[in-house]
């Protein structure tokens, strides 16, 4: 017990930095849970959706550095190419990937997912709980500065991608209620798609660190943001069953 003694003035510090870090996806989950307003979710499948978020986090570090570790063989990582080699194939076709991967394994088949925005959430709950684990290293290891950057473009971020995931996650379960096989491959290839592109355009513009991908990163984030939030409220209002 002794030992723990010398780490108690660093717990409230540590507090503050892991709520610094949560607190943006916290208040995005809560706003997304809102807007579900036919038929609430049950608690504990979100919760495990978050979870999945998580282990989606540490399973998308890890091949992600494998990956990484291929790219520089074949490409001079100062190269531009690189860069956009590395945020659309490396992590947004992984990221995003993994977060597809465990959003329909947990909820493809649940008697939950009996309206077409459940789509919307489930994918949001996966991808904040991805961000939220991610704020938290990033924020330990570089500090509160980038705690308020991250809040603004990060995990805002993941969530506008999940939003566009879900939008068709959501169409191609109510193609299955019609029967309409093409339509669910279909949705769900456009649904994992849109959420690589807007990632890894993303990434690609942050990464750069040029005047002219500055500008771009801009003009995209605010976009996208927008868009995402009128596609939200259009299918909040227009929800129907699957």
């Amino acid at each position: 017990m002794y030992f723990l003694f010398p780490m108690l003035p660093l717990l409230p510090i540590l507090a503050v930095y892991i709520l610094a870090a949560v607190l943006p996806a916290a208040f995005l989950l809560r706003y997304i849970y809102r807007h579900d307003t036919v038929e609430k979710e049950p608690p504990g499948l979100l919760v495990l959706l978050l979870l999945m978020g998580v282990v989606a986090a540490v399973c998308s570090g890890f091949l992600e550095s494998l990956a990484e570790s291929f790219l520089t063989l074949l490409v001079r990582s100062s190269s531009p190419i690189y860069t956009v080699l590395l945020a659309f194939l490396v992590v947004a076709v992984i990221e995003e990937g993994m977060k597809f991967l465990l959003l329909k394994r947990c909820t493809w088949n649940h008697p939950a997912f009996n309206y077409r925005f459940d789509g919307i959430v489930y994918a949001v709950f996966v991808s904040l709980g991805f961000a939220a684990f991610e704020n938290i290293q990033y924020v330990l290891h570089y500090g509160l500065s980038v705690a308020l950057p991250r809040a603004l473009l990060a995990v805002p971020g993941h969530m506008a991608f999940a939003v566009y995931m879900g939008l068709f996650y959501g169409r191609a379960k109510r193609s299955r209620g019609r029967g309409d096989i093409a339509g669910v491959r279909r949705n769900l290839r456009r649904g994992y798609l849109w959420a690589v592109f807007l990632h890894g355009f993303y990434d690609s513009c942050a990464m750069m660190g040029t005047i002219q991908a500055t500008v771009i990163f801009v003009i995209f984030v605010v976009v996208v943001y927008v868009r995402a939030y009128r596609l939200l409220k259009r299918e909040s209002l227009s929800d129907m069953p699957v």
